[in-house]
């Protein structure tokens, strides 16, 4: 999935917490990766703000690893 994703230069979305740990602990370059963080309750806040997200930078999520809560959104360099 993740050489698929590089090579398509796709944005991998994820609710799975370990696969930040992973893809941190291999320096994997060169992947974007949105992982979301919210509650059940609060889906579909969650889902307004990842498309309005999409909608002004999804250029710039390419190599980044971001988080994504209904409070806050963190970009970090993979």
């Amino acid at each position: 999935m993740i050489e698929l994703a590089k090579s398509l230069k796709k944005i991998i979305l994820t609710e799975d917490k370990d696969f930040g740990e992973w893809v941190f602990a291999h320096k994997v370059e060169n992947l974007g990766v949105i992982f979301l963080r919210y509650n059940y309750s609060e889906t579909d806040l969650i889902i307004d703000i990842l498309l309005k997200l999409l909608t002004d930078k999804e250029k710039e999520l390419f190599g980044k690893y971001t988080t994504i809560t209904i409070h806050k959104i963190r970009i970090r360099t993979v």
